[in-house]
């Protein structure tokens, strides 16, 4: 089997059960946002606020503050981290929407390869001795056999 044909194959069997991967595509987008939650970029906000508090009190009494420093400067570190990550996780999140938007939309099955639609969805394929894995970019892995 043409590995063209194989990625059509693929498309065609995710168009075929449309509930159930639009069903994983919403596991995928709860989990991105869970992944968000556990650190936000207010969450640090507040934290480096109330340690800058600290920092000036330990100054004024000069008592030692390293350590508060320390943490000062690793939250501002995870705190643009954080800011970046965010944005990565916005872009799977409208990458998985774009994708559920093409699957409800599309009423009939591929009939040829579409280099477009691959450059967009594809993640990586990977080629076995009984089947070929198409793992698209939003979480979703389709088997096809070889």
């Amino acid at each position: 089997m043409a590995l063209q044909d194989a990625v059509v194959k693929a498309i065609n069997q995710m168009l075929g059960d449309k509930s159930s991967y639009q069903a994983q595509l919403q596991l995928n987008i709860a989990s991105v946002i869970r992944a968000s939650q556990a650190t936000s970029v207010e969450n640090i906000g507040e934290k480096l606020m109330v340690l800058q508090q600290e920092l000036i009190q330990k100054a004024h009494s000069k008592k030692a503050y390293d350590e508060i420093a320390d943490e000062i400067f690793r939250l501002r570190e995870l705190r643009q981290q954080t800011t970046v990550d965010t944005a990565t996780r916005d872009e799977q999140i409208k990458r998985i929407n774009d994708l559920q938007d093409y699957i409800s939309q599309q009423t009939t099955y591929l009939t040829e390869f579409d280099e477009a639609l691959v450059r967009r969805c594809i993640k990586q394929i990977t080629i076995w001795d009984d089947h070929i894995t198409v793992e698209l970019k939003f979480g979703v892995s389709i088997d096809v056999d070889a």
